[in-house]
């Protein structure tokens, strides 16, 4: 395409940019003269008057007009905080009067006394912290020296590594983007296939979003009022065992095509000695990370409290190894206040959006559509899982969730799992927490696949 036609589009592009922020500040514009100045109970308003303008329309349209134009303005690359926020504010208003704005202090004030949220910021600040001292670096490349040997060695290491990060800061851009800074040239200078390179790092650093302290768990366990301990205790397994049957999968592979995954050269091995003396940098971070997680699913401590004990243990590890300073701090705190914000912001925006969405009738109706399917339990769950992949393709992992999460609950509520393969379903009484596991794993895959993409523009780069 010539820079002609580029200009031409950009041109076009921006005129349709400037002709709808004016038709949008000319409606506004004539709703604060109609609530200024007309009654607005009354018949007389100036010009039009859009508000309770859709308070007629049945629930299968509303439903179309409020995500189509969710999806609308995401796909446009607005962020999804003040889409979905901006958006529930717009649709109050024009579903009702100016007294249902008392909608949004309801939904957002519960959110912010709840005490479970106060644990995301401080892992954030763990892993940030953590980052900051070059701890992840130390681990990989100790993972590295064990495992080089092996075919397939530091997609291993890259996994495992992935793993003890997943568990130590619940972050799962932090494992992804050190992962993919660290560990990527060094398999790519080795010959590595960029798909195995690319895979581990992928596979092992979405692992984040499963296993304990994940700050999505922490969220779910928010929106579907349980307990983040259980949940917790129920994720670690299904982690533990996707990141087995990762290493499995490229030593199986590498082992029967060495060419994807050369083990490093004898020459360029350490010593026994060697590699225990690299352990040594290892012992108070994962003694750290024991600490928080054995508090935690011990009963001793609360996620927040674990949390808490954790952001102050990352501090001193970082003293231990003399690379605790200022500027450090001041970093990892800057950085955690953003990640917070971006979350928080999320969470407040898409509880307004989701909340009107519900007073409105939007449960009921989603409810009835599914179980009109006529499928069964694990059909509807089916269907469910397939409805997080839709979704994956417009929204981020925390979106996906605030948005999925209370319409998706109250229908899980009303199904009976009785199991399959002679093995027993959950109780009524662990429906939601089951169901709280099975939402993480295809949230870990969309994520992962998400990233995909980046991944690969990085590889091609380096090669290049």
């Amino acid at each position: 395409m010539s820079s002609t036609t580029l200009s031409a589009s950009a041109n076009r592009t921006r005129w349709l940019v400037y002709g709808l922020t004016l038709l949008v500040v000319a409606i506004v514009c004539v709703e604060a003269v109609n609530i200024g100045f007309y009654d607005p109970y009354g018949d007389d308003y100036f010009l039009f008057r859009m508000q309770g303008v859709l308070a007629s329309v049945d629930m299968a349209t509303l439903t179309w007009v409020m995500f189509g134009s969710l999806f609308v303005l995401l796909m446009a690359g607005l962020p999804l905080a003040f889409v979905a926020g901006g958006l529930g504010v717009v649709f109050l208003y024009l579903l009702g009067d100016a007294a249902m704005l008392n909608i949004i202090p309801s939904r957002i004030f519960p959110m912010m006394t709840n005490p479970d949220l106060a644990a995301i910021p401080l892992f954030i600040f763990m892993a940030t912290m953590l980052e900051r001292a070059g701890l992840i670096e130390e681990m990989f490349d100790a993972v590295y020296q064990w495992m080089g040997g092996l075919h397939g060695g530091l997609a291993v290491a890259t996994i495992v590594a992935s793993t003890i990060l997943a568990a130590m800061v619940g972050v799962v851009g932090a494992a992804i983007v050190t992962m993919g800074i660290i560990a990527l040239p060094a398999m790519l200078k080795r010959n590595y296939d960029p798909q195995i390179a690319i895979g581990s790092i992928m596979a092992g650093g979405t692992l984040g979003v499963l296993i304990p302290p994940s700050i999505l768990a922490i969220l779910y366990a928010v929106v579907a009022q349980q307990s983040v301990g259980e949940l917790y205790l129920g994720s670690v397994l299904p982690g533990l065992l996707l990141s087995g049957l990762y290493i499995l999968y490229v030593i199986v592979r590498t082992t029967l095509n060495p060419k994807l995954g050369p083990p490093v050269p004898v020459e360029e091995r350490l010593s026994l000695a060697q590699k225990l003396a690299l352990l040594r940098g290892l012992i108070a971070p994962i003694g750290l990370v024991v600490l928080v997680l054995g508090l935690l699913f011990a009963g001793v401590a609360t996620p927040v409290e674990a949390a808490g004990l954790g952001s102050f243990g990352a501090m001193g590890v970082a003293m231990l190894h003399k690379r605790l300073t200022l500027k450090g701090l001041i970093e990892a705190s800057g950085a955690t206040l953003k990640a917070t914000a971006m979350v928080l912001w999320i969470i407040f925006g898409a509880s307004i959006f989701v909340g009107l969405y519900i007073l409105q009738g939007g449960q009921a109706f989603i409810t009835e559509t599914i179980l009109s399917t006529g499928l069964g339990a694990y059909g509807i769950l089916f269907l469910m899982m397939v409805l997080l992949v839709i979704l994956g393709m417009f929204l981020d992992w925390v979106g996906i969730l605030l948005l999925a999460v209370p319409i998706f609950v109250p229908i899980v509520k009303s199904l009976t799992f009785t199991g399959l393969f002679g093995l027993p379903g959950p109780t009524p009484d662990s429906v939601i927490l089951w169901f709280g596991v099975l939402y993480l794993v295809p949230l870990h895959q969309l994520v992962h696949l998400l990233n995909y993409q980046v991944l690969m523009t990085t590889t091609i780069k380096l090669k290049v």
